[in-house]
């Protein structure tokens, strides 16, 4: 068989050694951690544990509430976090789950500059608008790193004008969290399968449990359902195993070394990345085949040994286009033949340097059926 090479982190990593022992642990651990007897007690214990050893390893200080992902954590922050008649801000590049949280005409649109990032001007505008209105802002969501093109947002500068503003930030941080500093904020989304931990099970990270209203039995009374302990034990174990202390780690420096070489071998090729002027992460980008559909370029990658994606995991199944590559402002023609690439911490160089190769077969390809 051809050999594999996967190169679609951002849609979901593969489960750390660590984590998945740990899971093993959990399963171990039968019993329910809202029993009172000996068995759900020690159950508890656990649970309690491995909380207590995400927020460390993250280094944050407020509560966390478990959940089944990012996707659940920005419903808690949404239908409990807003202020009650001020229209959220949300960012045009927003992940689908945030946006589904609610309708366009119930929602401000923060634009993004070319380059991806939040346009700052229009932005605190929008801010001044709503505090004005209704004596203090409203909801802001802002992710941490884009999921198609790997930009990274200036959440220090947009934490600081929503403080100022009275409003709650919220950020998803999916794919940031393990691989990025924690950036500071009232409410932050984790995802655990993105980061080397099993799916189903992320958090919801809470400055201020204030800001929220309990619903659930489970979770200080936040969220309904039978805790997943082995989930959270695995959550744990990989939260650790990528924790971040001091200077970039070696992995992430390699990782940058890659969609470098990688980006001078597509663009060698007649290809571009997409906000290639932006500030980036490491780990994603976007790119553009003059000449090849994304369809097209997906199942010849494919076949060819190498999975990647188009837009997010959320919606690369869908036929369209990015919103994320609409509100940067890409024609439908040149959006439409964009892929996207993600690395993992063990991501090799001689695996880029194999799909290089590949994509600048296909790239000739798509010139030569075009002359």
């Amino acid at each position: 068989m051809r050999e594999r090479t996967y190169l679609d982190h951002a849609a979901t990593a593969p489960m750390l050694p660590a984590a998945r022992d740990a899971m093993l642990e959990g399963v171990a651990r039968w019993a329910n951690p809202s029993s009172l007897h000996a068995e759900g007690r020690a159950a508890r214990a656990a649970l309690e544990g491995a909380r207590e050893r995400i927020k460390a390893a993250l280094g944050w200080t407020g509560e966390l509430i478990f959940t089944s992902g990012a996707s659940e954590a920005a419903r808690l922050a949404f239908r409990r976090g807003r202020t009650e008649g001020a229209k959220p801000i949300i960012s045009a590049v927003e992940h689908d789950a945030v946006l589904r949280q609610v309708s366009e005409d119930e929602q401000l649109n923060a634009p993004v500059a070319s380059d991806g990032r939040v346009d700052l001007a229009t932005f605190g505008e929008l801010l001044r608008r709503v505090a004005a209105g209704h004596g203090r802002a409203a909801l802001v969501a802002v992710q941490h790193v884009n999921p198609e093109t790997g930009v990274i947002q200036p959440i220090a500068e947009i934490a600081g004008a929503v403080a100022a503003a009275g409003g709650a930030l919220f950020v998803d941080c999916a794919q940031s969290a393990g691989k990025l500093p924690l950036p500071s904020a009232d409410l932050l989304a984790l995802s655990a399968h993105k980061l080397g931990g099993p799916p189903g099970i992320g958090a919801l990270l809470v400055r201020d449990l204030g800001r929220l209203v309990p619903e659930g039995g489970q979770e200080q009374g936040y969220r309904g359902g039978t805790e997943n302990l082995p989930a959270a034990l695995g959550f744990a174990a990989a939260v650790e195993a990528r924790a971040l202390v001091g200077q970039e780690p070696e992995w992430s420096v390699r990782q940058r070394e890659n969609r470098l070489l990688l980006e001078e071998r597509i663009g060698a090729a007649g290809g571009a990345a997409v906000c290639a002027n932006g500030v980036r992460s490491p780990f994603t980008a976007t790119y553009h085949m003059p000449g090849m559909s994304a369809a097209a370029q997906l199942v010849r990658f494919d076949l060819l040994g190498f999975a990647v994606s188009a837009g997010s995991a959320c919606s690369s199944g869908t036929t369209k286009q990015s919103h994320v590559l609409r509100a940067l402002g890409l024609p439908a023609d040149h959006a439409a033949n964009c892929v996207r690439v993600s690395f993992g911490p063990d991501t090799r160089r001689e695996e880029v340097e194999r799909f290089a190769d590949a994509w600048t077969a296909l790239a000739g390809d798509a010139r030569r059926r075009a002359a």
